[in-house]
């Protein structure tokens, strides 16, 4: 069966809670040194939990849901059943100062999970990015999202950064660190 992504239009949609339930049996361990005059050695390694991670939206202040305030100028794009249930979602915004656009939200539901929506999804996310000629799309996850990092990866995205203290005083040792991936169009002097 094939699924048809629409455009899912602000005056419809806002307010439309994403139930995005994480869970996963590993994590990225992050290890950082203190920043000296001499430099400082950061380290994420993925390893097994001892029991699984789940993070469900009851526990944050700031559920997800589509077109929130702060992101201004948000486009939506999704499968919606027969209906008019949403299945799977992408929003993404511009950030007009850096000339990036950012995926605000990812979300397939369990029932549509494997069978390439995320990608298609993603593809457009690509798509806005181009037509609205930006140089990079970015995004933010959390280290215990090993599956959503597999995927970002997979897409072409890489590691542009992580903020220790994001959610709490205590992300590092909570596990869930938050890391901010990009996806580049054009990169010459790449380092590695």
């Amino acid at each position: 069966m094939q699924y048809e992504i629409i455009a899912l239009p602000k005056d419809r949609w806002k307010g439309t809670p994403i139930p995005l339930t994480t869970r996963s049996d590993s994590y990225y361990d992050l290890e950082l040194s203190p920043l000296t005059g001499e430099g400082c050695t950061v380290s994420l390694v993925r390893k097994p939990t001892e029991r699984e991670i789940v993070h469900t939206p009851e526990e944050y202040d700031f559920p997800d849901g589509l077109y929130a305030d702060h992101w201004e100028g948000a486009e939506a794009y999704g499968v919606v059943s027969e209906t008019g249930e949403m299945l799977a979602c992408i929003e993404v915004c511009p950030e007009e100062w850096s000339n990036r656009l950012m995926v605000t939200e990812l979300w397939v539901s369990e029932a549509l999970r494997g069978k390439g929506i995320g990608k298609r999804l993603m593809d457009r996310a690509k798509e806005v990015a181009v037509r609205q000629n930006r140089r990079a799309v970015i995004l933010e996850t959390q280290s215990c999202n090993t599956n959503a990092i597999g995927f970002y990866l997979h897409q072409g995205f890489e590691l542009i950064g992580f903020d220790t203290c994001c959610y709490t005083n205590n992300d590092i040792g909570r596990r869930e660190v938050r890391i901010n991936l990009g996806y580049f169009f054009h990169r010459e002097g790449r380092r590695r």
